[in-house]
Formats: structure tokens, C-alpha cells, sequence
């Protein structure tokens, strides 16, 4: 989306400008189609309102379940799983991604998978599982970069992977 500007580099959250994301929710309205959805998905996600938010992802893997190709369901359900993320359903989340980063992984769709396993490695780290988070970066740099991914999306890869190391030194040095 043309709304980041940036990652936090600690919690590895997409930075954006609230104002210009509340905006562009006003514009899409009650559209319905599942362009439309998703994108209201992923607003109200970086707005912080995350009922709305489960209630549209919800919606959405409906729509791409009935008029969809298996990627815009695989890209639906991984967006819905972020949701689950942001209100701590971790377990469901960390399943969810699984099982769409194995599907894309399946057909050969490794932007997909890549984007799954990223957003899963987010659900490890989250939960304070840093090698497991840094493991799952890793395998999405290696597919991101197969499937000649822009540097934009290399980039937040290769920052969430250092964020993974600077925690998991963190915890070493502690204990």
C-alpha cells in the first residue's frame, strides 16, 4: 500500500499517517468488492480499530471464497490471520498463516508464501519466539528474493530480520 512510509523498527508495525488513512477509508465507503474489502481491512488495521477490522476480514474471505481465485482467498485469509495478530489470537493466527504460506508454497505462488511467512514471523516475534521469528524472515528473503521482489519489500524484510537478531542478543545478554 502507498500509505507506509516506513517500519517501526522495534515492533515491526507498517508506520503511517493516520489522517491520510482515515481518509482514504472515508473515500472507499461501504464499496463491496474485495479490492475494496481489503483494503478496508488492512485501514483499520494500522488505525487501531481491530473489531471493525476482524468483522471485514471476516467479510472478505467470504467475498474471495465465493467470487475470488485462490489468490485473492489465500491473500484474504493472510490478512484476516494480521487481524487475529493485532487482538493477541496468536495460535490461531500462527495456524492460519501456516497453512497459506503451505498452500502458496504448493502452487509455486512464492510472493504469497513469502508474504505469509513474513506476516507469521511478525506472530513469532510478538510472542517473544525470536528464533522462530528471524527463521521465518529468513525463508521470506529467500522467496522474496527468487520471485524478484522490489527492494521496498526486501527491505522490510531484511529490517524485520534485524530486529529478530538485536531481540534474540537482548534476551542472551540478560540471562
Amino acid at each position: 500500500m502507498s500509505y507506509i512510509h516506513g517500519y517501526d523498527p522495534d515492533t515491526l508495525r507498517e508506520v503511517t499517517d493516520s489522517r491520510e488513512c482515515a481518509e482514504r477509508l472515508e473515500e472507499i465507503g461501504e464499496q463491496r468488492s474485495l479490492h475494496a474489502l481489503l483494503e478496508r481491512v488492512w485501514l483499520l488495521k494500522v488505525l487501531d480499530r481491530f473489531d471493525e477490522a476482524l468483522s471485514i476480514s471476516e467479510q472478505s474471505v467470504r467475498v474471495a471464497r465465493m467470487a475470488g481465485t485462490r489468490r485473492d482467498l489465500l491473500r484474504a485469509r493472510i490478512l484476516h490471520a494480521t487481524i487475529m495478530q493485532c487482538r493477541g489470537a496468536y495460535a490461531a493466527a500462527e495456524q492460519e498463516l501456516t497453512m497459506c504460506a503451505e498452500e502458496a508454497e504448493g502452487q509455486g505462488w512464492a510472493s504469497i508464501a513469502a508474504f505469509a511467512l513474513q506476516h507469521r514471523g511478525k506472530v513469532h516475534y510478538d510472542e517473544g519466539d525470536y528464533e522462530s521469528a528471524r527463521r521465518d524472515f529468513k525463508q521470506a528473503l529467500f522467496l522474496r528474493q527468487n520471485a524478484g521482489a522490489t527492494d521496498k519489500q526486501l527491505e522490510s524484510t531484511l529490517l524485520a530480520i534485524d530486529a529478530a537478531d538485536r531481540r534474540r542478543t537482548r534476551e542472551v545478554v540478560a540471562s
